[in-house]
């Protein structure tokens, strides 16, 4: 059973409730190259069971996310009340032939999209971080709203890529 987009919004946002969203974002790519960190590539390959994603494809998965976050708050700035279009990320995976990718350029293209994302952040008015666009499936998104996304959005996968790799006993 696959879950409602007012059912994902409350899960992602509860990840990272009490806890400073920038902080969480600014500390992410640390904790991914320490997870990858003398992992060989043919592991973070393996996929964990059927149909789910790797370690190598959830890091290509950061890395476009915080693409598509990066345009999503720019064009919300440029164009308050925009339309934000959502995206199948299962096709993405295919189309984007993320099984192909390599991990730990993966990790370094998310670092480097983070990076631009927190210092537009940091440039940010007040006024700014109310500016909204209208999701497609989750309606209106401020820039503050979609910062605290991201940051659940994180710790998610980053308790998933750390399940994924702790072997059981």
């Amino acid at each position: 059973m696959s879950e409602t987009a007012q059912q994902y919004t409350r899960r992602i946002l509860a990840n990272a409730q009490g806890q400073d969203p920038i902080e969480l974002q600014s500390a992410t790519n640390k904790k991914l190259a320490r997870l990858v960190k003398g992992v060989p590539t043919a592991k973070l390959r393996k996929h964990p069971a059927p149909g789910k994603w790797s370690v190598a494809e959830i890091f290509a998965h950061f890395a476009d996310v915080e693409i598509v976050i990066g345009w999503r708050m720019r064009s919300i700035l440029g164009a308050p009340g925009t339309s934000v279009q959502a995206y199948d990320q299962n096709a993405w995976v295919v189309a984007g032939h993320y099984e192909k990718r390599d991990p730990r350029k993966s990790i370094e293209l998310h670092r480097v999209m983070r990076e631009a994302n927190l210092a537009l952040l940091k440039s940010l008015s007040l006024k700014q971080w109310k500016h909204y666009g209208q999701h497609a499936e989750r309606g209106q998104e401020s820039i503050e709203h979609i910062v605290r996304m991201v940051a659940g959005h994180d710790v998610n996968h980053i308790q998933q890529i750390e399940r994924i790799l702790t072997p059981t006993k």
